[in-house]
């Protein structure tokens, strides 16, 4: 009777080990097709591919809308108005504080031609816009509302 106990305690064990091996085989087999699919297959990174003219690839430029005079509503007003001019707001909000005097437009780009369109179709003169470029960013221009938006074309 002792050895029929001790052989199913035995076959218990092996049963046992036998699932963990078979459980860490697929788990080992499973990272090894992972590895190989990221080495065959690597990640494409999105980045902006700088061209050497600065022409427009299509004629939507994309911009974001930021409140910085504290105006409630005033960047969703100014979006509307500027979808109607053709131009793709795709997001909006408020800038890092409230006490923006003039407004001023942040090209994004290599270049200040899409800023310059913005600019244009607001009425914001040429001198208030900075360039600041940033692979991190994938929007062309970014225009922060000050407290002169009463003065901006609204047509």
């Amino acid at each position: 009777m002792a050895e029929l106990s001790e052989e199913n305690n035995s076959t218990n064990s092996n049963l046992y080990l036998n699932s963990a091996i078979g459980f860490l085989s697929v788990l080992l087999i499973g990272l090894l097709i992972s590895l190989f699919s990221r080495i065959i297959y690597p990640r494409i990174l999105n980045q902006r591919v700088e061209t050497p003219n600065t022409e427009l690839i299509g004629s939507i430029i994309q911009l974001e809308v930021l409140n910085g005079c504290g105006e409630s509503g005033i960047a969703n007003n100014f979006t509307s108005l500027l979808r109607d001019n053709g131009f793709d707001v795709v997001e909006t909000g408020n800038f890092e504080r409230f006490d923006v005097e003039n407004t001023f437009i942040i090209s994004r780009g290599p270049s200040t031609t899409n800023a310059q369109r913005v600019a244009a179709a607001l009425g914001v003169n040429n001198t208030y816009i900075i360039r600041e470029e940033s692979p991190d960013f994938y929007l062309d221009v970014t225009v922060v509302l000050g407290k002169d938006y009463q003065s901006l074309n609204t047509n």
